[in-house]
C-alpha cells in the first residue's frame, strides 16, 4: 500500500483543451488489463521531453528523440508490459512500426507520433498485438480520459498517479494535468520512469524545452527508490495553445506563477512515485543544507537515500544512525567536491532530534528519541554540511521484505 497517497478522483483531474486520451486491452504481456494508451494532440501543439541517460536506453527513447527534432507532434502511443529495451535493431523497427500504425489510422506521418514503452527489459514487444489494439484505443478517445490513462500505464504500481492544477485568471488562466507511473527502478538521471503532463497554455518552444528540464530537476531528479536508472525513463510536457494563456518570454504576465504550478504538479507526481515505492512502508524526506553547491547537497542526500543499510534501518525503526554518517562520508564518490568535507562541522537531525554534531553523536541524543522519530510513516532527515549556503531535498522510501519479493518474482 502506498504511504499516505491515493489516486485523485476523476473529477479532480481537469481536461486539457487540445488533448484526448484513450485506452485499450491489447494483451501486450498479460490478458484482461488495459495496457495501451493513445494521446491525441490538437494541431499546433508543442512538445518537449527529457529522457533517460542509461546507455542501454530503449528503442522508443531513440525514436522519441529523433521525432522531437521536428516540431509537429500530434500523438503519443504508450504500452506497458514490455519495455522494448535491449532489443537491438528489431526493437527499433518495432518502435517505428508502432508509430507508423497509429499514424496511418490518424492520417498523420509516422514522425508525428511519439512511442513509449515500459515493462520487462530484453524481451521483444509483440507489435502485432499493439497494432490490433489501436482502433479500440482511438475509439475510446475523450478529453476526460486522464484517470483511465493513469491506470493503463501502470506496471508494479499499486495505485495510479495523477495531479492537476488550474492557475491564473483571465488572459493568464491555464490548466495543467499530468500522470506518471513508477514504483521501482527509480533513480533517474533526467526525469522519471514515464510521466506525461499537458497544459492548454501556448508556450514558445525554447521556453517549453527549458521548463521541462527545470521541472524535472526540481521533482523527478530528486527522487530515488532503489538507485537504479531505468532504460525507458521519459518525461514529456505538452503545450496545446488552446487556452487563453500565452507565454513567449519569461517576462510575460503570469509566467512565474504558471511555471511554479508546473513544477508543483511534477513534484506531486514524483513524490507519489516514492510513496508507492515497491514494498515501501515509510516516506522519507532528506533535506541537505550548508553545502557549497546544490550538486554536493544532492550528492549527500542521494548517498543517504541510496544506502540499503539506511533504508532497511528505517523499515525496522532501528536507530542505527551511524549508517547516515557513513553515507555522507562517502558521498564524495557522487560529487568529488565533497572530498574535503570536514566531518566535525556536519550536523544531522532525525525529525526534531539532533543526532550528530562535532564529528560524533550529539551530547543531547537519546536512543529512545531516535527510535520514536523512526516510527511515523513520514520521516524527515535534516543534514547541515557546514560549508556553504546551498541546499537540496531528496525524497525516498524504506526497503522492506516486499521489495525483494516483488522484484524476485517480477516476470512471473
Amino acid at each position: 500500500m502506498p504511504v499516505n497517497y491515493s489516486t485523485p478522483a476523476p473529477t479532480h483531474l481537469f481536461p486539457v483543451a487540445g488533448v484526448r486520451l484513450g485506452t485499450a486491452e491489447a494483451g501486450i504481456r498479460k490478458a484482461n488489463r488495459r495496457d495501451l494508451t493513445v494521446l491525441e494532440l490538437a494541431p499546433g501543439s508543442r512538445v518537449a521531453g527529457v529522457f533517460t541517460q542509461n546507455r542501454f536506453c530503449a528503442a522508443p527513447v531513440h525514436v522519441c528523440r529523433a521525432h522531437l527534432k521536428q516540431e509537429d507532434i500530434r500523438a503519443l502511443v504508450i504500452n506497458t508490459g514490455i519495455a522494448n529495451a535491449g532489443t537491438g535493431a528489431p526493437g527499433m523497427e518495432t518502435a517505428r512500426q508502432s508509430c507508423a500504425a497509429l499514424a496511418k489510422l490518424m492520417d498523420l506521418r509516422a514522425e508525428q507520433v511519439l512511442p513509449f514503452s515500459t515493462g520487462v527489459i530484453l524481451e521483444p514487444l509483440p507489435v502485432e498485438r499493439l497494432k490490433a489494439g489501436l482502433p479500440a484505443a482511438l475509439s475510446a478517445l475523450k478529453a476526460d480520459g486522464w484517470h483511465e490513462a493513469a491506470h493503463a500505464i501502470m506496471t508494479t504500481d499499486t495505485v495510479a498517479k495523477a495531479a492537476s492544477r488550474k492557475v491564473g485568471a483571465g488572459g493568464t488562466a491555464a490548466t495543467i494535468t499530468g500522470i506518471a507511473k513508477g514504483a521501482g527502478m527509480i533513480r533517474p538521471n533526467m526525469a522519471t520512469m514515464l510521466s506525461f503532463m499537458a497544459t492548454d497554455a501556448a508556450i514558445a518552444q525554447p521556453m517549453l524545452d527549458r521548463l521541462v528540464k527545470e521541472a524535472a530537476d526540481e521533482s523527478f531528479n530528486c527522487i530515488t527508490i532503489d538507485g537504479d536508472t531505468s532504460t525507458n525513463d521519459s518525461f514529456v510536457l505538452i503545450a496545446t495553445g488552446q487556452g487563453p494563456a500565452k507565454f513567449d518570454s519569461i517576462d510575460a504576465p503570469g509566467w512565474a506563477e504558471y511555471r511554479q504550478a508546473v513544477i508543483e504538479v511534477a513534484c506531486e507526481l514524483a513524490q507519489a512515485i516514492v510513496r508507492d515505492g515497491e514494498g515501501a512502508t515509510k516516506y522519507i524526506e532528506i533535506a541537505v543544507a550548508g553545502g557549497r553547491s546544490v550538486s554536493e547537497c544532492k550528492a549527500a542526500g542521494y548517498a543517504i537515500a541510496h544506502s540499503p543499510l539506511v533504508k532497511t534501518a528505517f523499515f525496522a525503526c532501528d536507530p542505527n544512525l551511524g549508517r547516515i554518517l557513513a553515507a555522507i562520508g562517502y558521498a564524495w564518490h557522487i560529487d568529488p567536491a565533497l572530498a574535503d568535507l570536514d566531518d566535525t562541522k556536519v550536523m544531522v537531525w532525525l525529525g526534531d532530534t539532533l543526532v550528530a554534531e562535532n564529528g560524533g553523536r550529539a551530547l543531547s541524543y537519546r536512543e529512545e528519541d531516535g527510535a520514536a522519530a523512526m516510527k511515523p510513516a513520514e520521516i524527515k532527515v535534516r543534514v547541515d554540511l557546514g560549508r556553504g549556503r546551498a541546499s537540496a531535498t531528496v525524497w525516498t522510501c524504506d526497503f522492506s521484505y516486499d521489495y525483494v519479493k516483488i522484484n524476485a518474482d517480477y516476470r512471473s
